[in-house]
């Protein structure tokens, strides 16, 4: 998971009554005003009979002091109450942004208030997911659509034939919207939950061959596939490194086909001219059995202090300039390799950006 999704969840901890005794809860005040209450009443009684004052004085100034009492005490449980009203108000017409004082009270009412911050947080979050994902996917569906329709035209006006050339061009952008549909798909399976794995075993070398042969980087296309569209990058060298060559893996190879592929998608558009992208496999070392794959690259690399940040969804890596995608890919990746109960992230490398992953020997599904 990711960072922020690790602070998500301590927000949501934070919200969940992890205080279950305080010395200041809404019990113990109203409990200390009803003994306050009775010291007063008794003291004003204890000083009456000494001075022998009227009962009815020592009454009336017994009941003054016990509303005065009363007040201050209700006053500090309604106004929190009146500020949780207003803010649930707000955020019930769709403004996310409003916030409840009092978290940090260490009674009742301040679980309260941080219970509601932590959901005022996850929606605001969801909103703005939800209006990056409209954009996203109206900015990327617009191109292949436009350059899509402009084929046609160009074929029924006339302008152009409808040779194998303008065919493949209008193929092109159909298989850009494709993917991003595919995409999308996948993005749906990441929300409703845990998808079964497939797994199998099967020899690492010619699976990972077979998927640089998909990408045209190991033939002379040189031309990748992504959700977003197709990065051509004839200049960009693929290197395989698979040791032992007879290494076997024990993994759902088309789940393990989304993480490889979007990982080279990712080095690919990233790389400098006449790059390299090196995709490294090596028997893990947690477990017996365990796989560790790499794909490093030689571009700008991810700052330590954005590498939290790389898997989130809608992240277009503005460290290493923004590629016009949805910045779906690597979420989803990360997405497929949590299904294995593996683990993913940006290791530590001397150039470039070296992505590391690590699955068990046996699948398990994610938490």
């Amino acid at each position: 998971m990711t960072s922020a999704g690790g602070a998500r969840n301590a927000r949501r901890a934070a919200g969940q009554g992890l205080r279950p005794f305080s010395p200041f809860s809404i019990k113990t005040k109203l409990g200390t005003l009803v003994v306050v209450s009775v010291f007063i009443t008794t003291g004003l009684l204890m000083v009456a009979l000494r001075t022998k004052t009227e009962v009815r004085f020592i009454t009336v100034f017994s009941v003054i002091a016990s509303m005065l009492i009363t007040q201050f005490v209700a006053h500090s449980l309604t106004a929190p109450l009146d500020n949780m009203t207003t803010v649930a108000r707000a955020i019930s017409q769709g403004d996310y942004t409003r916030r409840v004082h009092g978290a940090e009270r260490r009674d009742e009412l301040g679980d309260l208030a941080a219970t509601i911050n932590v959901m005022a947080d996850d929606l605001e979050a969801v909103d703005r997911h939800r209006k990056e994902l409209v954009a996203n996917v109206s900015h990327e569906l617009r191109t292949p659509i436009a350059a899509l329709r402009a084929v046609l035209e160009n074929v029924v006006d006339g302008v152009s034939a409808a040779d194998p050339e303008t065919m493949r061009t209008a193929l092109k952008q159909t298989e850009r919207l494709g993917n991003l549909v595919e995409t999308l798909l996948d993005l749906s399976r990441v929300d409703n939950g845990v998808v079964p794995l497939k797994a199998r075993r099967f020899e690492v070398w010619p699976y990972l061959s077979g998927i640089l042969k998909e990408a045209g980087l190991a033939a002379g296309q040189r031309s990748l596939a992504s959700g977003s569209g197709n990065h051509t990058r004839k200049d960009v060298h693929l290197h395989l490194d698979v040791f032992p060559p007879d290494l076997t893996a024990h993994a759902d190879a088309e789940r393990l086909h989304q993480v490889v592929a979007n990982l080279i998608d990712n080095a690919v558009k990233h790389s400098p001219q006449h790059g390299r992208v090196t995709v490294r496999a090596r028997r893990g070392d947690d477990a017996p059995g365990s796989l560790a794959l790499e794909v490093v690259d030689e571009g700008p690399g991810i700052p330590e202090s954005e590498r939290h940040r790389v898997f989130e969804r809608f992240n277009r890596g503005s460290a290493r300039g923004g590629d016009g995608g949805t910045g779906l890919g690597l979420a989803i990746a990360r997405w497929a390799v949590g299904l294995h109960g593996g683990h993913i992230g940006v290791a530590e490398s001397s150039r470039g950006c070296r992505i590391l992953v690590t699955l068990p020997g046996s699948p398990k599904a994610a938490a």
